[in-house]
């Protein structure tokens, strides 16, 4: 997975604007989080895998699509 193939699952899959993603880590604007990964990606000198921006980048895509694959659709259920 590149950056740019996240960077499309998110154009396509917006994440939830907050994000209780770890127990140290709680997102409260993900636009500005993922923005902030792809612009450390770009500006970064060095080899992809040792940038912190792809790191937390692809942390944080593995932990939507975990969350994603785990909650039920609700809006279809009878009231």
């Amino acid at each position: 997975m590149t950056p740019e193939e996240i960077k499309r699952y998110f154009e396509n899959t917006p994440a939830t604007e907050k994000v209780d993603w770890k127990p140290w880590a709680k997102i409260t604007d993900s636009q500005l989080f993922l923005n902030s990964c792809y612009t450390g990606i770009r500006n970064f000198s060095g080899p992809l895998e040792l940038c912190p921006a792809w790191w937390h980048l692809k942390d944080f895509y593995l932990h939507m699509k975990r969350t994603a694959s785990q909650q039920l659709p609700t809006e279809n259920l009878p009231e």
